[in-house]
């Protein structure tokens, strides 16, 4: 392919890109991936053959079926913080029982790896909030506004604070006094 041909699909990666970074970012991304990932070992192990030579090693066991439920739940969770992003903390603390649960059903839960995973998963699950939205200046405000033009203004040594509406407190703790609630030294 030539460098024109190239040129012209990326844009539309970029784009696909872009649009995957937006959705990720609005939902526990991370937190269903991982739990996905550790419900498929979990399910796995109990249904693999190891062969080593002629011999082969099962590990079958009479839990498979628990196993392949924790497995599928785990899975299905990890989906439902993707698409399902209200319900995180229901799915988040689900995901952390069943992998408990795991540990004792399922080879020590997929040999560790697959509790690990869902531990870790339904933990930021439990623990993801969406962001709150940040305002938006409209365009004329943004050119009138300077760097000088901010809301918060630091503190001045020395300058005095008044605040709407309040009587004069002699404690010298009061907001109008430029102290915000502290106590002075001497």
């Amino acid at each position: 392919m030539s460098a024109e041909a190239q040129a012209g699909t990326g844009d539309r990666f970029g784009h696909a890109r872009r649009t995957f970074r937006t959705w990720r970012g609005q939902r526990p991304f991370w937190a269903g991936l991982l739990t996905a990932l550790g419900g498929i070992p979990i399910m796995y192990f109990p249904y693999a053959n190891l062969t080593l030579g002629s011999m082969t090693i099962r590990m079958a066991t009479t839990a498979g079926a628990g196993s392949l439920i924790i497995g599928v739940l785990l899975v299905v969770l990890g989906l439902t913080m993707w698409f399902q992003y209200q319900s995180r903390v229901f799915a988040g603390v689900a995901a952390i029982l069943l992998a408990l649960v795991s540990i004792v059903v399922s080879n020590f839960g997929g040999f560790v790896i697959g509790f690990l995973l869902a531990l870790v998963g339904g933990a930021l699950g439990v623990s993801w909030a969406p962001a709150k939205p940040q305002e938006q200046v409209p365009a004329a405000e943004a050119d009138d506004a300077g760097p000088a033009d901010t809301d918060a203004v630091p503190p001045v040594m020395g300058a005095t604070y008044r605040v709407a509406g309040a009587h004069h407190d002699e404690s010298g703790t009061s907001p109008d006094d430029g102290t915000n609630g502290r106590h002075r030294a001497g």
